[in-house]
């Protein structure tokens, strides 16, 4: 892997952790205001480090020696800098199970928030999607059962089964935790709970958040030392964000559409390579960089313009019906 390469994927994997992370930083911030100073202050140093080494670091290297135990803790932390022929071969056996789960976590992240979020419609589209609120269970598990299907085909790694069924799962898990903590945000605002509790909640919420960027990583590489440094500078910024800037971050509001579309992209790339095509490493920084970028084109042509968005901007979805 060359310099310029490095540097590129460092650069997609912040930029993806920092605006996949906005709705984080937007939680942060609000309940930051109910806080004294000293909780706002160990929270703002002492979290960066949770987030970024604990949450982004530790993470994804468990993920890599979970799946590649022979390689050890030393080896599944340099693996993807490794010329060993018995450790390339382990990760190219590894590579589509891992990212088979991860992909389709992704895809169900994106479906979700076509079908059923709280959006800035930045396409024509996205409007007739939110009132088919009711498809998205059949979708994701029509989805689910395909790649299974042609997981099962896969001589050289069936387990790619298993992983697609470990990253469904894993979504509703995130995202049941994710739809507590915009509850439980209003009773942190307005009830009389303790500086210290509303760390804690934080810490889990942003550990929460981070499991998006940690399994969208995989998509622009394997080097748990990149992950780290991308991802560590996203939430650097991310906290930046939450400090001073949140106000104006809100005003790019089409910035969450970026966000999501490269997650779409992201899990297909994931999930095309588990089944082996080939993706050169460059397209997933590059895709990221053009989604996002052009979200942020056209939420900054409103803001120049003076488009000021409120909450009655966004278009509710329609409300959907589980299956029984």
């Amino acid at each position: 892997m060359d310099w310029f390469s490095m540097v590129l994927i460092v650069g997609g994997l912040c930029l993806f952790e920092t605006i996949s992370s906005v709705d984080n930083a937007i939680i942060n911030a609000e309940v930051l205001t109910t806080m004294g100073a000293k909780a706002r202050r160990w929270f703002l140093l002492w979290g960066i480090l949770i987030a970024v080494f604990l949450v982004r670091g530790i993470l994804p290297w468990l993920i890599i020696w979970v799946m590649l135990p022979q390689l050890g803790p030393i080896g599944a932390l340099t693996a993807a800098f490794s010329s060993d022929p018995q450790v390339v071969e382990a990760i190219h056996k590894a590579t589509p199970i891992l990212l088979s789960g991860a992909g389709i976590f992704l895809l169900f992240l994106f479906l979700h928030w076509l079908f059923l979020e709280e959006k800035n419609c930045g396409f024509a589209f996205e409007r007739f999607f939110m009132k088919q609120g009711v498809w998205f269970f059949a979708i994701v598990s029509v989805l689910l059962a395909t790649v299974i299907w042609f997981s099962l085909k896969q001589d050289e790694s069936r387990y790619m089964a298993f992983g697609a069924v470990v990253g469904s799962t894993a979504f509703f898990i995130t995202h049941g935790f994710k739809e507590n903590a915009a509850k439980a945000e209003q009773e942190l605002k307005h009830g009389q709970m303790s500086d210290l509790s509303k760390i804690f909640y934080l810490e889990a919420i942003d550990a929460t958040f981070s499991i998006d960027g940690v399994l969208g990583a995989f998509a622009f590489t394997f080097s748990i030392p990149l992950i780290l440094i991308g991802n560590g500078l996203g939430a650097i910024v991310v906290r930046q964000m939450t400090i001073g800037n949140i106000e104006r971050v809100k005003k790019y509001r089409y910035l969450k559409n970026g966000a999501m579309y490269s997650v779409l992209f992201l899990g297909a790339i994931m999930l095309l390579h588990a089944f082996g095509f080939r993706i050169p490493e460059w397209v997933s920084p590059i895709v990221t960089f053009a989604a996002i970028g052009y979200f942020f084109f056209i939420s900054w042509r409103e803001v120049k313009a003076g488009v000021v968005p409120d909450d009655k901007t966004a278009i509710q979805p329609a409300p959907p019906t589980a299956p029984h």
